[in-house]
Order: C-alpha cells, then structure tokens, then sequence
C-alpha cells in the first residue's frame, strides 16, 4: 500500500523552492536563467576566432581548447553539453576546431578513434555521409558542420574538400522574402544567415563549372550580402545564439571578409558572451520565456510589490514593429530581452499567460495585439508553427503539438476579456486547434513536442513534455475533446516510473523536470485528482530536491538541429508550479 503524502513535508518543499526561485531574479526585478556550457558553442566561437584573427583572440582560443580537452566524455566524444552523451555533430566540430587551433594531440587522437568509430573511418567521404545521413533534407546544420571541417582541413586540401558542402542557394536572398517559402530552401526558415554565409564560401571555393550559375551568383553575391547586414541584430548575433553566429563569421573570414561589417559585428558578440572558464553557452539567455514560466508557476505567491515592474518589463519586450528577420507582423514576444531574439509563438503565448497572472482586469492592448499575433501564425492544418507560418517542409518549421496546447490556453485564458469584434475569430481558431491536437496525437494517446527531447527515449523524442503540455492545454477548456484528453492521462500515467518520478518516455531514468510538468498536468485534470499517482510523484521530487532546496538540471532542451541544453531554472520553476498544485489540492481533498 503506498504511503500517504506528508504534507508538512510538501509544504516545506514548496516554501523552500518559492524562495528559491524568487531570489533567482536579476537587479531588475525579472528572470533571466543559466544556459549550460555548450562543447558545440565553444568549437564553432574558438574556430571562429581563429579562422578570423588567430594573433589578436590567442588568449582567449588558447583557454576555449583547454576547456574543450577538460570536457572530453571517457570515450573521446563529446556531447552538446558535459552531461550529454558524446554524439557525432559536436564531436566532429571539435574535431574541427582543434584542427583549427592546433590542439593537443593526445586529445585529437581520442577524437578521432570516436570518429572512427562512429562513421567507421575518418575519410572525407565517409564523414560527409554520416553527418548528412543525421539530418538528410535538412542542412541547417550538416553544411554548418561540413563547412567547419573543410576550413580546418579535415576534408582534404583545395576544391575537393568542399565537394562534400552541399552548395547552398545564397542568391536566393536577394528574392523578395515573401517568395522564402514557395522557394523550397534545403534550410529551416530561421536560418537564412547561415544560407547566404555558407553558401558564399562555397561558391569562392568551389564554383559551378556551369559559366552562366557563376556569372549569376556572382553578380548576386553583394544583395545577398547586404541581405545578410539587415537581418544582423545590434547585439551581432543572430537569434542571440553562438554556432549560427560563429558559422556566419568564419565563412566570411573563408573568403576575404573578415572585416566586413557582419563579420567585425559577429566577432564581439563573441568576445562578449564567452564565459570567465573559457566557454560558450548554445545561447546567451532565455529570459522572456524563464520569466513568463516563473510567473505562472509562482501564481498568488507572487510578492504583489514584484507584480508591476515585471508586467512593466513583459510589456517592454513585446515587438511592436515588423521584424527584419522573419518580417513577424508586430505583437509578439521572443525568447530573450536581446536584440537577436525573434517573436515566436511558444513565448507570445506565455508572455500572454503571465500577463493574465500579473494583470487580472481588463487586458491591455499589448494582450489583444498577442492574441491577434498568434492567430496570424495558425497553419492550414490547425496547428502552430514556430516562426512562419506556411513553412513547413523542414521539422522544425511545421506546427507543433506543444506549441499549438500553449496558444489554445493563452487564447482560451484571455478569451471573455476580448473585444466582441475579435472572439468569433479567436473561437474559430480554438477548435481548429484543437482538432489539430487530436489528429496529431499518437496512437498510444501521447504527443510528441518539437522544441523538447530526451538522449536516452526512443528517437530523443519526450512524450512526457509534450503530453503533459497539452494536457494543462486541454484540462481547462470546456470544448476539448474527452477522448483525447482521456487517453492522454492515461498515456501519462502509464508513463510514470516504479521510483514514483517521469522521464521523457516510459522506461526512462525520472528527472526534476519531467516528474514536475507530469504533476503539474495531473494535478490540472477535472474530476477527481489522481491523488495516490499525485502523493508519490510528489515524494519522488521532495526526495530528490532536498525539500526544495537543491536543483540540478537536465539536458532536455532541444535546440534545433538536435543540439541539447539545460537551463538552471528549469527544474526549480517546474517543481515550484508542480509542488504548489498539489499542495493546493491536498488542502482542498482535507
């Protein structure tokens, strides 16, 4: 028989993990979290400044290859971040940069027998294949990689080593951008930087023998490049993260431009965000969207005095102009407080459930230029994409499950609040929505997210994220389907572990974050709460965060292009959003 919950014990976790997580926010009152140190980061920034100007950034690519060496898994690879397992991208841009940088050699050798192991030879042919094989039509990040290793010479020498760079179309730039997604670029729409970067230093050393391509991309290279100096943020770095800028600079610096504007400006993003251990995180921070996930988790225990200069700051973030990148219409809300960030639908629609934690009255303009933003983003198919909307050939461009859970609750929270003229529309968009949530899930009542995996689930994938995303979506809208929130629960209870906690998939080693959105979903369903699956999950956090008190994070962040993270809050504001639900209904249950 399990034991019963102690409640003293879940309310001392509870107040210990609140107070935590309110002494996490910056001089300015807001959230602005802790990226991991990224392997991947600090290859492409030291082979960045060393393609660019060895002599002036030696100091500091002396001390990023000594961090590299000192983070080396046992087995000679090294994974995105020193918690990951060792995978093929980030050891091969290793690889890479210590070809670059001259790096230890012991080091080098450990590499390359992972290489070797890994695509069964260190030739270029070999290599090029397994690293394409990783992403197949997507070469967001295959020619990235592909790019560094023929600089540094892993390749072979001259034009035959850049016969394995997929020749990027970087003249379509110069294309009106409303063309971008009838154009079928080989990458995803936020990276059309690295596009035109990479595929300039292509096209300089290795043209087409076609006479007529050569004389066209030629005579389009400098639009492409005036393209590339717009979309440039003032920070220098583009979406405000590291491999994208660093992939930008050295192929400017490939072909003769390392003093070109973009170039200069990529460089002191870089020398401005490298850590004092000689690190690179994969992005510099996620502030806008730690912040809005704090505040819905903190709920009424939010201090009343720290409510107005946080909706203050979340109102400052909203873009109220078109966005050079995307060309976003105005209204929503990126990841970051950072010139680089872009306005994306996963934070417009947490922004605009923070809001309605710190601002209950009637919603101010920003709230219906939000809902208004999202609405524009809802693909044919009913779900939310990332970015664009229409984009949709590449995975991390097509609409999402978790995405589209968390535009139907912001919808759905500030619903009556709307302008009569606005509410057929946002209604409209909701059962779309929502038939859009049943269709995509799985058929053992799970949903997959785009933005969340898992190193250890079958395919990286976390069924746990994503099912409980939409489930805290589903749980409060009167109109859901409940079949498929019915299924879901049961999906998700199933998925809980022997030990009492979740991983990303059934079967999984159970982490913080996953046990604590698992509850926090659970604990959101209507009818009668699960409350013995609820008292263990909830022992099983106590237990592992010392009451509340000790929080260590887990990789579960997913880049894109498969490249993992972990953010220092996140573990604390999910178990704070988790603990404080349950304690809330034992209390009712008493």
């Amino acid at each position: 028989m399990p034991r019963p919950l102690d409640t003293r014990a879940l309310s001392q976790a509870v107040a210990s993990a609140r107070e935590l997580l309110l002494a996490a926010r910056g001089p300015e009152g807001h959230w602005l979290g802790e990226l991991s140190s990224s392997a991947l980061s600090t290859a492409t920034a030291v082979g960045a400044l060393a393609l660019m100007d060895p002599a002036a950034h030696e100091p500091l690519i002396r001390k990023g290859v000594r961090w590299l060496a000192a983070h080396q898994n046992p087995d000679g690879g090294w994974g995105d971040t020193v918690q990951s397992h060792s995978n093929l991208s980030t050891t091969a841009l290793v690889w890479a940069a210590l070809g670059v940088t001259g790096g230890q050699a012991p080091v080098v050798a450990d590499a390359e027998a992972w290489l070797t192991r890994a695509a069964g030879g260190l030739e270029p042919e070999r290599l090029a294949e397994t690293i394409a094989a990783r992403y197949g039509a997507d070469r967001t990040f295959s020619a990235p990689i592909l790019t560094m290793c023929a600089l540094a010479g892993r390749l072979g020498q001259g034009r035959a080593a850049w016969r394995h760079v997929a020749p990027l179309p970087f003249e379509l730039a110069a294309c009106p951008h409303r063309l971008y997604k009838w154009l079928g670029l080989p990458v995803v729409s936020y990276a059309l930087p690295a596009l035109i970067a990479i595929g300039q230093a292509r096209f300089r050393h290795a043209p087409p023998r076609n006479p007529i391509a050569r004389v066209v991309r030629h005579a389009l290279r400098a639009k492409s490049l005036r393209v590339l100096q717009r979309t440039q943020p003032e920070s220098g770095g583009f979406l405000e993260a590291v491999p994208i800028t660093s992939f930008v600079a050295m192929s400017l610096a490939s072909v003769g431009e390392a003093r070109h504007p973009v170039a200069a400006r990529a460089a002191e993003f870089l020398l401005r965000t490298v850590r004092p251990d000689g690190s690179w995180p994969i992005e510099v921070n996620l502030a806008t969207w730690t912040t809005s996930l704090s505040v819905s988790a903190l709920g009424e225990a939010l201090p009343q005095e720290a409510r107005q200069p946080i909706l203050d700051w979340l109102f400052a973030q909203q873009h109220r102009v078109e966005h050079p990148y995307t060309h976003a219409e105005p209204g929503g809300w990126a990841w970051t407080d950072l010139s680089g960030g872009v306005p994306d639908a996963d934070d417009t629609a947490g922004a605009l459930l923070a809001i309605r934690h710190l601002q209950a009255d009637s919603p101010h303009s920003a709230v219906a230029a939000g809902v208004f933003w999202l609405l524009g983003l809802q693909n044919r198919d009913g779900g939310i994409p990332t970015f664009c909307r229409g984009w949709g050939k590449l995975p991390f461009d097509r609409s999402a499950p978790d995405l589209t859970a968390h535009a139907l609750l912001a919808w759905h929270t500030w619903f009556s609040d709307l302008v009569p003229a606005l509410r057929p529309r946002v209604e409209s968009a909701m059962r779309r929505a929502i038939t859009f949530l049943e269709r995509s899930q799985r058929p053992d009542g799970s949903w997959v997210p785009l933005w969340f995996g898992n190193e250890a689930a079958p395919d990286e994938a976390n069924p746990t994220y994503g099912t409980a995303r939409v489930l805290m979506a589903l749980a409060g809208i009167p109109r859901a389907s409940m079949h498929a929130l019915k299924r879901g629960t049961d999906w998700l209870l199933s998925a809980q572990n022997p030990d009492g906690g979740w991983g990303g998939a059934p079967g999984v080693p159970s982490s913080v974050e996953e046990t604590a959105l698992a509850l926090d979903a659970l604990a959101r369903l209507p009818g009668k709460p699960p409350l013995p699956v609820l008292s263990s999950g909830a022992r099983w956090l106590i237990e592992h965060t010392d009451y509340g008190r000790t929080f260590s994070a887990a990789p579960i962040g997913l880049y894109f292009a498969k490249l993992w993270y972990s953010e220092k809050l996140y573990p604390l504001i999910f178990t704070v959003g988790a603990l404080g639900r349950v304690l809330e209904l034992t209390r009712r249950a008493r």
